[in-house]
């Protein structure tokens, strides 16, 4: 379910001081219904986790398909527009409490890469030629007395190309893949339930 951007904004997370540059782009009520340490078990699904998969709907894998070809034409994915070259990882921002933390798990298939895992939050960060990005999960109450996930995405657009590429691909992301991702994720996380249960 989509939130308002103040569901991620009025937590004292700690991604606001790390990166108070980004904009709240979309904030996400993840369909993980669980209890008040299972934001290890989110983090690690995430991570290892394939989108779209193969029983994702056809159009959501069309769109992903032709975002990587265009951007293998375009350049939109090269190296040196990435992290590390054209933009700083977050990590180099972590406040002095905050550096010996955890990063979190390496990515298997997604071209993210994790910045920070604490108990209830965990950052994880791409770039490219028109974006840095971050994906944000965080571990909130659900109001029944249980809790769930809640992600939210940050960007920092790199110049009016960057701007104008996150304003064409808005449509896209709430209609097709946003809807397909959190059928995923909750396919998944009762998958998960299932065997650890």
């Amino acid at each position: 379910m989509k939130l308002p951007n103040t569901a991620h904004t009025a937590r004292p997370w700690r991604i606001h001081e790390i990166a108070p540059d980004f904009t709240v782009e979309d904030v996400w009520a993840l369909p993980t219904p669980g209890g008040p340490d299972d934001l290890p078990r989110l983090v690690e699904q995430t991570a290892r986790g394939e989108f779209p998969g193969r029983d994702s709907p056809l159009i959501v894998q069309f769109l992903w398909a032709a975002r990587w070809t265009i951007g293998a034409v375009l350049g939109l994915d090269r190296s040196g527009d990435g992290l590390d070259s054209r933009a700083a990882s977050l990590r180099e921002r972590l406040p002095a409490d905050m550096r010996e933390v955890p990063a979190g798990p390496e990515f298997t298939t997604l071209p993210f890469r994790s910045v920070y895992q604490l108990h209830d939050e965990w950052a994880a960060e791409i770039a490219n030629r028109t974006v840095h990005g971050v994906m944000h999960m965080g571990w909130v109450p659900d109001g029944a007395g249980g809790y769930r996930g809640q992600m939210a995405v940050l960007v920092k657009p790199n110049g009016l190309f960057g701007a104008a590429y996150m304003a064409a691909i808005k449509p896209f992301r709430h209609l097709f893949v946003y809807p397909a991702l959190m059928r995923a994720i909750e396919r998944e996380w009762r998958a998960s339930e299932a065997v650890d249960g």
